[in-house]
């Protein structure tokens, strides 16, 4: 069975604003710093950092926690954002446990091309809220992933919980 045979086309004609709303040209951190953070989803910023839902998730609650300076890796902050970026981190994890109560999270960034960093110029590190079970038969046997929440909602229940964490 080759790949084209394996990935089957699932018709979601309501997905079509969604995926043209969002597209954009530049750096998606950077335009979300002073513009609507509900248009750019942003969840959390403080001084250094800023935490946006990520547009394309690969779970329910995908954050996005990165510094407000357009640098592309860790080593290049000072420690007053190092430490900051790290705060803002654990307050969007403490939020996913509360909003979501996942049974775990993955932690992760990925820093250049080849590490596989799809915005490769301004430092992020993802926050998959992840469930037993949520790699279920949709993307093993159908090529799939289902989020079942709409980003929006999803929005509204984070930026509410960090909100309440202050």
């Amino acid at each position: 069975m080759s790949t084209t045979e394996f990935r089957r086309l699932l018709w979601a004609p309501w997905r079509e604003s969604y995926v043209t709303q969002y597209h954009s040209s530049g750096c998606i951190f950077c335009m979300a710093l002073n513009q609507d953070e509900k248009l750019h989803l942003v969840v959390y910023k403080s001084k250094y950092s800023i935490a946006i839902l990520n547009k394309f998730p690969y779970n329910n609650g995908h954050v996005m926690v990165a510094p407000v300076r357009h640098v592309p890796s860790i080593e290049m902050l000072s420690e007053e954002e190092l430490l900051d970026l790290m705060k803002a981190l654990t307050k969007v994890i403490k939020a996913i446990r509360v909003c979501y109560q996942p049974h775990g999270i993955n932690v992760g960034a990925n820093i250049g091309r080849a590490a596989g960093a799809g915005i490769e110029g301004h430092l992020h590190i993802h926050v998959v809220p992840r469930w037993n079970g949520d790699t279920n038969f949709m993307p093993v046997i159908a090529g799939v992933k289902v989020i079942p929440e709409d980003i929006h909602i999803t929005w509204e229940k984070l930026k509410n919980c960090l909100e309440k964490s202050d």
